[in-house]
């Protein structure tokens, strides 16, 4: 499709309607040459410095009426539609740069569980998908169903199930007073205690989980008090971070009966949807992709390529690429098995979602200042010294939403036996990956507690050695890479982005 002569167009083309909202093309990018670690392969590439002050251009603004909202920092925004259902799914799309390499194939990059795109595009200098955009490739993030700016229609208008920008500023108290914030949490615990009475109602009284969520709720309810204790030493900066509107609360009950999905409505309607569309966009002749995924999109594609081998059909990629990722986690101490708390009490009272997003926003500043009460959240993120304080900020801050429970239990599998089922429980996903022809980098982070390379290697062991290239970064000496250090560490534009665009480059051929 080309583009009309606006800067927002929608043309409808087979199953999907598109929509993109546009930026004109960088044409301002120079290139250079790039050095890699030492311990990473040499290629042709823009050199860190100047790679970031490539990755500083900012493209000209489209008009304001159609213009993307200011938490895209894409150069292009496109929706497209799930064929039956009533979602739209946003694609930031970053233009190569004219400058770059010539590229046979988009990328398409996909995020972790519950996260958006802003993890891929922390800063400028340290923007992964920048970074890729910079080296010629077409690059494109998927928000599947929940995340960020991909919406669900209703029938007077489109809603987004989570702020584009984690903890809406709009939707937070702006108590002058630490009275105000003091009335605030007391309405707050009041609602809490009706909320649960109405459901240990409906559950019993004596019911082993109506204990365990009880528990649950006075240990939320025990960060926000210990939030309290502190507000008279760090009320100005804790105000935003614990105070939420009635009318907040009121919206989020609202909008609980629409999380309504599970792992493979992402694998079977979402990737698919996007990768569809983007080979509408960008023609490439052999009709494939190249792929990254993060978390939980590593794990997609590595569903993706063992359900094609099942049935014999083609994935539609020329290699992909997977960052702190596996299908299988019961051989390593991974700290998903945290989440399994959470879920359970979700499952036994029907409620269908997990506000992660709001939790880890209103848990960092008790994990980033005395007493530190939650220090163990920053270790899951990264790895002590690895990423600047305000980037992290900015990560846990916007790039976390809520998560459905029915898709956390579903994820919960890659600890039983076999790794990670499909929603019927009898099809194992790591079975049939040994069928794969398709190339496949894993990169494994030694500090990484969600995914640690033993998880990694779980996955990593069943695919045929000549396809893949494993990676476990980090040194004795320094430095280290937790979960997300991988995609937006400060060293990882020396060492971890090379390492990726050098086994992209050697299977972008036709």
């Amino acid at each position: 499709m080309g583009f009309l002569p606006f800067d927002r167009c929608a043309v409808t083309r087979n199953a999907f309607t598109l929509f993109c909202y546009r930026e004109p093309a960088r044409t301002d990018l120079k290139p250079g040459l790039c050095r890699a670690s030492v311990s990473q392969p040499r290629f042709s590439s823009p050199s860190p410095a100047t790679l970031r002050a490539l990755c500083r251009t900012t493209p000209v603004k489209a008009s304001a009426v159609h213009k993307k909202p200011k938490i895209c920092t894409a150069d292009e925004l496109h929706y497209v539609n799930v064929p039956n259902s009533d979602w739209r799914l946003a694609l930031w799309r970053y233009l190569p740069s004219p400058e770059g390499k010539p590229r046979n194939h988009p990328l398409l990059l996909l995020s972790g569980v519950g996260t958006n795109a802003v993890g891929y595009d922390l800063a400028p200098e340290y923007s992964f998908a920048r970074f890729m955009s910079a080296q010629g490739f077409d690059t494109w993030i998927l928000e599947v169903r929940g995340a960020g700016l991909s919406a669900k229609q209703t029938l007077n208008a489109d809603f987004r199930i989570s702020s584009p920008i984690g903890v809406s500023k709009d939707l937070i108290l702006k108590s002058s007073e630490p009275q105000s914030l003091s009335k605030n949490i007391m309405r707050l615990s009041e609602m809490r205690s009706g909320f649960l009475h109405e459901v240990f109602l409906q559950a019993g009284q004596n019911s082993a989980i109506a204990g365990q969520i009880m528990d649950l709720s006075q240990k939320l309810m025990n960060i926000i008090e210990e939030s309290h204790r502190l507000v008279r030493l760090l009320f100005f900066d804790l105000q935003d971070r614990f105070s939420t509107t009635l009318e907040d609360f009121q919206k989020q009950l609202d909008l609980v009966v629409k999380y309504d999905w599970d792992f493979d409505h992402y694998l079977e309607e979402d990737v698919p949807a996007a990768m569809e569309y983007i080979k509408t966009q960008c023609k490439p002749k052999d009709g494939k992709l190249l792929a990254i995924g993060h978390s939980m999109g590593g794990i997609l594609l590595y569903a993706m390529l063992s359900r094609c081998c099942f049935r014999g059909s083609d994935p539609g990629f020329a290699s992909v690429a997977t960052l702190g990722s596996s299908l299988d986690y019961r051989s390593s101490k991974s700290s998903l098995r945290f989440l399994l708390p959470l879920v359970d009490p979700a499952q036994a009272f029907k409620v269908p979602v997990i506000p992660i997003g709001t939790l880890i926003a209103a848990a960092h500043s008790l994990a980033s200042r005395p007493p530190y009460v939650l220090s163990w959240l920053k270790t899951q993120i990264s790895a002590p010294g690895m990423m600047h304080p305000e980037l992290l900020e900015k990560l846990v801050l916007n790039n976390f939403c809520t998560v459905p429970a029915k898709l956390l239990l579903h994820l919960r599998t890659v600890f039983q036996e076999g790794g990670l089922r499909d929603r019927t429980g009898t099809f194992i996903y790591k079975r049939h990956l040994g069928q794969s022809n398709v190339p496949v980098l894993a990169v494994a982070g030694d500090q990484d507690l969600i995914c640690p390379p033993e998880a990694a290697y779980e996955t990593v062991k069943l695919i045929p050695e000549h396809l893949v290239t494993y990676r476990v970064l980090g040194e004795p000496g320094g430095p280290h890479y937790a979960h997300y250090d991988l995609v937006g560490g400060h060293t990882a534009i020396d060492r971890v982005y090379p390492c990726i665009v050098e086994f992209l480059d050697r299977h972008d051929m036709i």
